[in-house]
């Protein structure tokens, strides 16, 4: 997939469920972030208007998000960042392959800036 430099916007990618949890600092604990570190992610999210999406990174770089469900409920879930896309629609269609077995996902949308490759932007 081929983004536009020096975009800036959402960036939609694939989530796949490992568990859902009743908060954010559970859910975010039941993908093995720390407590604490858990706990500040939460607060640093309540700055801008209330999120329905949080970004981690664990240790080893692995990307993991928690999304508020329907249901007021929070999904842990495994990200592919690689698989970004420009629309939800795109991101919704990369998702339907990644399901097998009867996995649950989410599309997860976070707010991005795209630079182009030379670093200059």
């Amino acid at each position: 997939m081929n983004i536009s430099a020096r975009s800036s916007g959402h960036g939609y990618f694939p989530a796949i469920v490992c568990v859902e949890r009743d908060s954010p600092i559970d859910a975010l604990v039941a993908l093995c972030v720390a407590r604490d570190e858990a706990m500040d992610i939460v607060a640093a999210s309540w700055v801008a208007a209330e999120s329905s999406c949080l970004f981690a990174t664990l240790d080893g770089g692995r990307p993991v998000v928690v999304l508020r469900t329907q249901e007021g409920r929070w999904a842990a879930c495994n990200v592919f960042l690689s698989q970004v896309c420009v629309t939800s629609q795109e991101a919704d269609r990369r998702l339907g392959k990644l399901l097998k077995r009867g996995r649950r996902g989410y599309v997860a949308c976070l707010a991005v800036r795209l630079t182009d490759a030379a670093g200059d932007g």
